[in-house]
């Protein structure tokens, strides 16, 4: 696939951004929206339990939002 100079430069951004990228940090894809969550003191993506969630296991608490990224994205499987 040919991809434009820019294209090239911010597919190379997000690689150099992966090799510095703290554990204590992930990224949550919801509805369009690339939120960055921190993890809880276990280093464990912190989750409310009984809360609605995949496989009834509850959900990703909203408490450890650290922001959201404006770039397109989906969260779903190919």
């Amino acid at each position: 696939m040919n991809l434009t100079k820019d294209e090239e430069k911010a597919v190379k951004a997000l690689k150099r951004l992966a090799t510095k990228w703290p554990k204590s940090l992930w990224l949550f894809s919801a509805s369009g929206t690339l939120t960055v969550m921190k993890k809880n003191n276990d280093g464990e993506k912190a989750i409310v339990p009984g809360r609605a969630g995949r496989n009834g296991e509850g959900a990703f608490d909203p408490d450890y939002i650290v922001d959201s990224i404006k770039i397109e994205n989906d969260g779903g499987d190919w």
